[in-house]
């Protein structure tokens, strides 16, 4: 996996996680300073209480309101590497964009640090209520919940009942009006699960035409300079890349699909197939929580910069349209006569 920042854990920090899994710790507070991760606070185990029982208690008191930061947060449950931790990640609105964006792209460093296979859940904070002990079950009810149908999902639901059943997951395949609906691996649906919850950039799929199944190819974090380089010059894929940007003084975080054929270099088969699973596999995504803002289809890499995705989802809107203009007459035709009606 890459990483965007360059930025890592110190000495300190990397041997507190040694010993801070024992269940005497109940939550740790992480900072980035001087260009590397580092333990700002730990706060210890309180005597003969539930995880739940103090978690407003003992996680807000480490936010503050204007500096991003992540804490780890000890659950009483445990997996086969020991205890299991939720890892939430605080990014106020009102802090600086420079700042976010630093901790937005050096999330996933910490977390495989840490231990990823020990890190349960993840939530995002922007305001306090959303790190609270009830801020944490929403975001838990939300998960477990379906998304809301769009218009487009509607519909296929209703051919679904109505005409073709084109009920479609990961170990399905069917036929539908839109196109065909291939059946996604397991790697590939968890790869766009994780990037739901903050955990990659960047993912990169392909269709296995023998099998006729959507593959997982990478997922990793990266920066928009790096993003032209991993579309293939001979081979059709699908995209999924976080676009980080500022808007009207708004940080944003938005969600491109990205169809990369480049031209007569693939088969009519794999220009057909990639074609038809294109809206199809939009929908899947859209199932699995990842909201899609822009998606676009494209020949080569090249194409792929900070400024042709930025007008992708901000057009600029012309705002001047000139008035309709009546046209001129013929020229030479004289001037207008005057018709007299006779009386009768």
């Amino acid at each position: 996996m890459s990483h965007q920042t360059g930025i890592h854990a110190n000495e300190e920090l990397r041997k507190f996680f040694g010993k801070c899994r024992d269940g005497n710790t109940r939550a740790v507070k992480v900072c980035i300073k001087n260009e590397q991760l580092a333990l700002s606070k730990s706060v210890d185990e309180l005597k003969d209480n539930s995880w739940d029982k103090n978690f407003d208690k003992l996680v807000i008191p480490l936010v503050e309101e204007n500096q991003p930061c992540y804490i780890l947060y000890r659950l009483d449950t445990k997996n086969e590497m020991g205890y299991e931790w939720l890892f939430i990640s605080w990014s106020p609105d009102t802090s600086p964009i420079r700042e976010k964006m630093l901790y937005a792209s050096t999330k996933a460093t910490l977390k495989q640090e840490f231990g990823t296979a020990q890190i349960k859940e993840e939530v995002h904070g922007t305001i306090v209520s959303d790190i609270t002990l009830e801020g944490y079950k929403k975001y838990k009810k939300a998960v477990s919940s379906p998304a809301p149908l769009t218009t487009r999902e509607e519909e296929l639901q209703e051919l679904k009942r109505n005409e073709l059943h084109t009920d479609y997951g990961v170990d399905s395949k069917h036929q539908t009006l839109s196109g065909v609906v291939f059946p996604i691996t397991e790697s590939a649906k968890q790869a766009i699960l994780d990037m739901a919850r903050g955990s990659y950039d960047y993912v990169q799929f392909r269709i296995d035409i023998e099998e006729e199944k959507i593959h997982l190819v990478s997922a990793e974090n990266l920066n928009i300079e790096k993003l032209p380089s991993k579309v293939p010059d001979n081979a059709a894929r699908y995209h999924l890349y976080k676009f980080k940007h500022t808007h009207e003084g708004d940080y944003m975080e938005n969600i491109v699909f990205i169809y990369s054929m480049p031209g007569y270099s693939c088969s009519i088969k794999e220009r057909m197939l990639y074609s038809s699973c294109n809206n199809p596999f939009t929908d899947i995504i859209s199932n699995l929580g990842l909201e899609i803002a822009k998606k676009l289809q494209i020949d080569s890499g090249s194409e792929l910069t900070e400024e042709s995705l930025y007008e992708e989802i901000h057009p600029t809107k012309n705002l001047h349209r000139p008035k309709f203009a009546k046209p001129k007459g013929p020229p030479g035709r004289g001037p207008k006569r005057m018709t007299k009606t006779q009386p009768n």
